[in-house]
């Protein structure tokens, strides 16, 4: 199957039920995480700091996920995280794979 990658953008608040949500799912062996800031013009959702600075804080996830079964975690993720403001993007990988 052809691997993809799955970016997964989350607030600070819900990081760590995400964290958990992603750990319980069988058809994940792992995934990465950083923290990161957003940048937007759409200063709407920002505190008063973040809007003089210009950014939020963020927590990414980057999972490889099989072509065949992508389309369903990204489904699970929206009834089970539904309301928490996550964005994603899907990405085809051209190569993958361990370096001993």
């Amino acid at each position: 199957m052809k691997p993809m990658l799955l970016t997964v953008i989350a607030s600070p608040e819900v990081e760590e039920v995400v964290i958990d949500w992603l750990l319980a799912r069988e058809e994940l062996t792992g995934f990465t995480g950083q923290a990161a800031y957003g940048h937007s013009r759409e200063h709407g959702a920002f505190s008063l700091v973040e809007q003089v600075t210009g950014r939020q804080k963020r927590a990414v996830f980057h999972l490889q996920v099989d072509e065949s079964r992508v389309r369903a975690l990204i489904e699970a993720m929206r009834a089970d995280l539904a309301g928490m403001g996550l964005r994603y993007w899907l990405v085809p990988m051209a190569d993958a794979g361990v370096i001993d």
